[in-house]
């Protein structure tokens, strides 16, 4: 069942592992190893929801999206998506930053450098904002519910998220923006170009969680439309067209897989600025990563064991709300990758153990409560 699952996820690290020494020795198979376990740890939650909906879909649809949906994440979210933030930031074209990256390292290092402000100000934001909206929503499952209680009823106050991760900002280019790290050492002002490249993540955000909700709603409404022609049939005595509305209920959902796959791949590829600005290991690594975000995705639909570790999503959360702030401090501050990687292993990490914890306290109290109803035999 593993291998069945994870075997192209195998031989896609194998293959990846293999050309990141072949590239860069082993520097570069350590930073494409700490790339694929940071893509995983920040998409877990992706995982489990898409197959929340996965499981929802036939296997027609669920082949779609495992084929051509692989190709978008892989190759489109996490491949072109890094080049065209370096040569939106650094001013070039696609094609020029691609050459300048394989051919003059030296000066490429030297853009992405000083583009680097921008590129932490616009992920920063994002990532902040996914972290802001899911703490201060009210979850019935709390990790650490002496903090998640109190934010979940500051949560009640409409666009809170917003006004803190605009003040967070606004902070961040009165203070750090104004001795950006530049290369060689050099310290500029760049506090208009955070604040420009941090409200254009908070709208990027915005337009991607619109996007979702939007298909999300027509999702809802197709499932109410074909649960209504199901009642209608059977009152009717007549057959009904349901490989129609099953295809188009289907279609619905691949969109919004899609569109959510994009928005999760965001903080991925913007993390990963984090801790290389070589295109070439982004790419393996969070290609790496993105192949096992996908077997796990369909390892959950098969197992249904989508609820064994209630606070994985939690931990992976914080890990995004940690990089969210370890990439504003990078606008004047060096932090070693190695450190900036391990934060999001750890904090899965202590989230996995939470949960297995949690699942042996109630099986043993289940334990309990059944010895304590049993009746004795005889007299």
């Amino acid at each position: 069942m593993v291998l069945k699952t994870f075997g192209w996820s195998f031989a896609v690290t194998a293959l990846g592992l293999v050309a990141a020494i072949l590239f860069g020795g082993w520097t570069a198979f350590g930073i494409v190893a700490i790339l694929s376990i940071l893509e995983i740890s920040l998409s877990f939650d992706n995982a489990v929801v898409n197959a929340g909906i996965l499981k929802k879909m036939n296997a027609f649809w669920q082949k779609i999206f495992l084929t051509i949906g692989i190709l978008i994440a892989v190759f489109g979210m996490r491949l072109v998506f890094p080049v065209v933030i370096v040569a939106v930031s650094a001013q070039l074209g696609p094609i020029e930053a691609v050459d300048l990256a394989l051919s003059d390292k030296d000066r490429y290092q030297e853009l992405v450098t000083d583009a680097h402000p921008a590129i932490a100000a616009f992920g920063g934001m994002f990532l902040l904002m996914i972290f802001l909206d899911f703490i201060f929503e009210d979850r019935d499952i709390k990790w650490l519910a002496w903090l998640e209680r109190p934010l979940a009823k500051l949560g009640k106050i409409d666009m809170l998220s917003v006004c803190i991760a605009l003040i967070i900002l606004l902070v961040s280019a009165l203070t750090f923006a104004t001795q950006a790290h530049q290369h060689g050492g050099a310290h500029v002002d760049k506090s208009s170009t955070v604040l420009l490249a941090g409200i254009a993540g908070l709208i990027t955000y915005m337009i991607v969680g619109g996007l979702s909700g939007y298909f999300e709603d027509k999702l809802e409404e197709e499932e109410e439309h074909e649960h209504e022609a199901e009642e209608q049939a059977a009152r009717e005595g007549k057959p009904r067209s349901a490989v129609a509305l099953a295809g188009k209920a289907a279609f619905f959902m691949f969109l919004y897989l899609e569109v959510l796959d994009a928005s999760f791949s965001f903080d991925g590829v913007i993390g990963a600025f984090a801790i290389t600005n070589d295109i070439v290991l982004m790419a393996l690594g969070l290609g790496i990563g993105a192949m096992y975000v996908r077997s796990l995705t369909v390892y959950l639909v098969r197992q249904g064991t989508l609820d064994d570790y209630v606070y994985l999503e939690h931990g992976a959360h914080y890990a995004i709300g940690a990089l969210a702030l370890i990439l504003l401090v990078t606008i004047q501050y060096e932090i070693n990758e190695i450190v900036t990687g391990l934060i999001g292993v750890v904090l899965i990490g202590a989230s996995f153990w939470s949960s297995v914890r949690r699942n042996k306290r109630l099986a043993a109290a289940e334990g309990d409560a059944g010895d304590r109803t049993e009746v004795p035999s005889g007299v």
